[in-house]
């Protein structure tokens, strides 16, 4: 399964809602009573899922690019990416982060 996100930053942004929902809810019980362990079905939202699959969905979104699985006879191993395959994953943009159409560097030989 994927889990992994659009970039890191908003991966961390997710979890730091998505925790704080937890601990705040958490946390604010004995003030305000139990009725703020509403907020923390929220954090399930944030986490798109359980807080173990957004630890998953990071570890995916910082390897993503970086390494590529290779499935031989039934065996898959992790192996880093080549840059031409990174180059073709990561969509090009401008200045501001809007995305662009560029040429991809095609590898070997065509067909």
């Amino acid at each position: 399964m994927r889990f992994a996100g659009k970039s890191v930053a908003r991966h961390l942004g997710r979890g730091a809602i998505g925790f704080g929902l937890i601990i705040g809810s958490i946390a604010l019980v004995p003030v305000a009573g139990p009725a703020t362990m509403l907020a923390a079905p929220l954090a399930l939202i944030a986490f798109r899922g359980c807080p173990t699959c957004w630890m998953v969905g990071l570890a995916q979104t910082i390897a993503r690019g970086r390494l590529e699985r290779q499935c031989v006879d039934g065996v898959c191993t992790l192996a880093k990416a080549h840059p031409a395959a990174r180059v073709a994953e990561e969509p090009a943009a401008d200045a501001e982060g809007a995305p662009v159409d560029r040429p991809v560097p095609l590898s070997g030989p065509l067909p």
